[in-house]
This record gives C-alpha cells, sequence and structure tokens, in this order.
C-alpha cells in the first residue's frame, strides 16, 4: 500500500544489496585505479624515452610490415649515370687479350678496338722519409744551425727521432673528433687501408700533440663569438673521469666554440663577458637568462614541440590553449618567410611582432584550468618579448637554436662510444680540435688542410682571416 512503512525484511534486504553495491563500485574503482596508474607510468616512459639522449638508439621492436628500402619510382627511376672520368691519370696498365677464346679455345681474333676503364684506388705503400738534417754553428754568434724542411713536423731528434707525418696525424684528429672514431678503431682502419701498424697510444698522442699545436688558434675563435652580435647557444651533458659536466656551444655566422665546464653561466660569461649585449637564440634554459643586457629568442622549435606534447595529453577544451599558441608561433614563421621571399617589408615584419606579441599576451593571461596549460602560460607570460624577436631582423636572427644542437651532435656520438674524457689534458682537447674543425667547416676551410699546414709551420697559422679576404 502507499505510505506504508517497509519492512524491517525488506530494510534488511535493501541493505544487503546496497553494501553488494557498494563492494562492487569500490572493487572497480580499485581497479581503474590501478589501470590509470599503469597507464601514467607506461605514458611518463613514453615521454621520457622520447626525451633521452639515447632515444635515436632505442626506437623500440621493428615493424612488422615495414616499407620497402631503397629509392622509390620517379621519372628517372631505373636511369643510371656513369661516373665523372679522372682528370689526372696516374697509372695506364694495358690489358691484352687472352691466348685463346674462353667459350671455344678459338686462337684467331678479328674486329680489335681498345675500350678504357677507369679505376680510383687509395695506395696501401706506406712512405717512410729520412730527413738528414745540416747543423752547423754561426761563425758570429756560434750558436747552432740547423735546417728544416717543410713537411718536418718537429725539430726533435735522437729518442723522438720518428714521428708521424703531417697528413697522417691531421687526418687522426680528423677521425677521432669529427667522425667520432675511438683510437682502437682509428689503428685498424691504418692497419687495413695502409698497412700501417701503429699502437693505439700513439693515435692518442697524435691527437694531443696536434691539440697543443693548434691551441694558439682557440683565442681567434672566442674573439670571433665575442665580438659576433648573434650567437646561438646549446649544452649537452659530458663527463669528466665520471664526473658530471656539461658540454656547451656557442655558434656564430662564422665559427663554432665548444667549451666544458659547469652548467651554470660561468662558462658563458668566461667566453662572452656578462654584458654581452647582442643576442642570445637559445632553448630556454634558465642560466641563459643571467644575460641581462642580451637580447633573447627563444627557440620555436622547442615551444612548438611542448604544444605538441600537451596536445597528446590534454581532452576537450583543455587542447585549445595549445593550439592557438601553435597557430601564433607558426604565423610567426609564415610572417618571416614572407619577408625572405620579399613579399613583405621589414616595417611590415615588424608590426606584426608587435601584433602577434599583443595577441600571445591575451592569450596567456587568463587562468587555465589544465595545469599543464597553466605553467605553459605562465611561462610565456615571463618570455613574451622574447618569442618573436627574430621577426625584427630575419636576416641576422634565427629563429630557432637548430644549428647549435647540430654543431652538437658530434660530441653526442663521440661521448656514447667514449664516454667522456678522462683526463684535462682530454678535456682542452675535446675543446680545441673540434672547435677549430668545425669553425674550418663555417669558413668553407678545409679542416685537413689547415691542420697540416699549422703541424709543420714553425709559427701560427691563423684560422679566421678578416671578412671579405
Amino acid at each position: 500500500m502507499d505510505g506504508q512503512q517497509p519492512t524491517y525484511e525488506e530494510l534488511a534486504a535493501e541493505n544487503v544489496a546496497l553494501r553488494q553495491q557498494v563492494q562492487d563500485l569500490t572493487e572497480q574503482v580499485r581497479l581503474l585505479t590501478a589501470l590509470v596508474e599503469r597507464l601514467q607510468r607506461q605514458l611518463d616512459d613514453q615521454s621520457r624515452t622520447g626525451k633521452r639522449q639515447a632515444a635515436p638508439f632505442s626506437k623500440g621492436p621493428p615493424k612488422t610490415d615495414p616499407k620497402p628500402p631503397g629509392r622509390k619510382p620517379g621519372e628517372s627511376y631505373g636511369t643510371h649515370r656513369r661516373g665523372a672520368v679522372p682528370e689526372r691519370i696516374d697509372e695506364v696498365i694495358p690489358v691484352p687479350l687472352p691466348a685463346a677464346c674462353p667459350c671455344c679455345g678459338g686462337t684467331e681474333f678479328c674486329e680489335h678496338d681498345t675500350v678504357a676503364q677507369y679505376q680510383i684506388e687509395i695506395p696501401r705503400q706506406v712512405i717512410h722519409r729520412r730527413f738528414d738534417i745540416q747543423r752547423a754553428r754561426c761563425g758570429r754568434c756560434r750558436r747552432l744551425v740547423r735546417g728544416r724542411h717543410a713537411l718536418q713536423t718537429s725539430d726533435a731528434i735522437g729518442a723522438a727521432a720518428v714521428q708521424l707525418g703531417p697528413n697522417l696525424q691531421a687526418g687522426i684528429a680528423i677521425l677521432n673528433k669529427e667522425t667520432g672514431l675511438p683510437h682502437g678503431k682509428i689503428r685498424r682502419l691504418l692497419s687495413v687501408l695502409f698497412d700501417l701498424t701503429i699502437a693505439r697510444s700513439t693515435s692518442v698522442r697524435s691527437m694531443l700533440r696536434a691539440a697543443r699545436r693548434v691551441q694558439p688558434a682557440l683565442p681567434e675563435i672566442i674573439r670571433e663569438i665575442r665580438g659576433s652580435p648573434v650567437i646561438k647557444v646549446d649544452e649537452t651533458g659530458w663527463k669528466e673521469s665520471g664526473l658530471l659536466k656539461w658540454l656547451h656551444v656557442l655558434v656564430s655566422p662564422r665559427a663554432v666554440l665548444y667549451q666544458i665546464g659547469g652548467r651554470g653561466r660561468e662558462v658563458l660569461e668566461s667566453l662572452i663577458g656578462a654584458d654581452f649585449a647582442g643576442t642570445l637564440i637559445h632553448d630556454g634554459y634558465a642560466t641563459y637568462a643571467g644575460f641581462k643586457q642580451a637580447l633573447h629568442q627563444q627557440c620555436l622549435a622547442h615551444l612548438l614541440k611542448r604544444c605538441r606534447e600537451l596536445l597528446e595529453e590534454a581532452t576537450a577544451g583543455a587542447v585549445r590553449f595549445p593550439r592557438a599558441v601553435r597557430d601564433l608561433l607558426r604565423r610567426g614563421l609564415q610572417t618571416r618567410d614572407r619577408y625572405l621571399r620579399e613579399e613583405l617589408t621589414l616595417q611590415g615584419a615588424r608590426a606584426w611582432a608587435t601584433k602577434l606579441t599583443s595577441q600571445m599576451e591575451a592569450l596567456v593571461r587568463p587562468v587555465k584550468v589544465h595545469a599543464g596549460n597553466e605553467r605553459f602560460a605562465k611561462w610565456l607570460e615571463q618570455h613574451l618579448a622574447e618569442i618573436f624577436v627574430f621577426l625584427r631582423d630575419p636576416q641576422q636572427v634565427s629563429a630557432t637554436n637548430n644549428e647549435s644542437e647540430f654543431e652538437l651532435r658530434f660530441n653526442v656520438i663521440a661521448r656514447k662510444l667514449s664516454g667522456g674524457n678522462r683526463s684535462p689534458v682530454g678535456i682542452n682537447a675535446q675543446e680545441v680540435l673540434p672547435s677549430i674543425i668545425r669553425t674550418c667547416r663555417k669558413l668553407v676551410r678545409d679542416p685537413f688542410d689547415y691542420l697540416r699546414t699549422a703541424l709543420t709551420a714553425t709559427s701560427h697559422v691563423p684560422l679566421i682571416l678578416p671578412a671579405g679576404r
């Protein structure tokens, strides 16, 4: 009947049903919580895997249906191009006909002609030189005078009379510091290609000696970097005898400089000065903010990457903020491209820089519900004036620090093979030789030729000539 109070048995049965329902829901919450925790761990692991420095070497299991390797079909697919005929022929080898036809054994031939085949080879014969150095005393000052040949790398005689030539020493330095080849493999390479047997320690000493000989060129690079109006900077981890240090790279239009030390701004201050007033292009690391007089350009590639990471995790309305930031950044890059195509004047590009900065300010000011969006918005608000700096001088200022990251790759490869350096002497060589080799590349100068010349010179060989020479 309506309005009748439930009986005790009915209340007891309802209570049992409710308890069972609570137990079922509790178990469901427990299972869902465990699932969320497991998925969160997988998400964190996946996020860290993409950021690890060893990520390119741990891509996971291969695909079950990979794309076929090799060239893709196109207009020139299937065509072959003969290599260029060498301009200089060092050896001509006649190849006569066989005594008999290999097919039927016939000995009479007709329709005679000669065709040419070309071969490029490396010599395996090692050159052993002996310098017969004339010595005498000056009849006036009685000092010892001795001759010096252009191929000599040292005046040492006696116990140090047997030395490596300039080509070999320069080659060892480039193989170790630019290609990242360990000294043991350099020893093996020389043995296989040139039938030259040297000890691994000989390769190490040759590299260290080359670093000492070209050390005077390092101040030239520092002066070039310090005098540049725009510098791109980056850093990565490094080890000295197992202790953590940091490898810094500074890139200007005409030089590349490596320096190993702490992660603070002391390293940069010692190189460019605390009062550096040019433009620093970097990835937003807090240390760079200590250069108060510099004009800062934040790397847009890193900001776009952060937008992508937020979009991967965001749901519902939380996707609107990273999408809007991404669109503003892309609009800035499109504006730069329009200027470089001469579709926009410099005044127009600067006007767009002001406009985009105002739009970014309006976008980041409101409080965001999503925690990740709020952190990103606060960071952008602190660096609003550093996002579109490149639009005020697109010819000189880059929107990213990709070039400095590129210059770090050679040392990152070496780090994977060697783990770093074991002594201050090795640290010094790791700073000097890569700086000189990569600066030569910047100057469109052959680093092998420079090292070979510097090793045979009796005085310092200038590395960076004045612009225009």
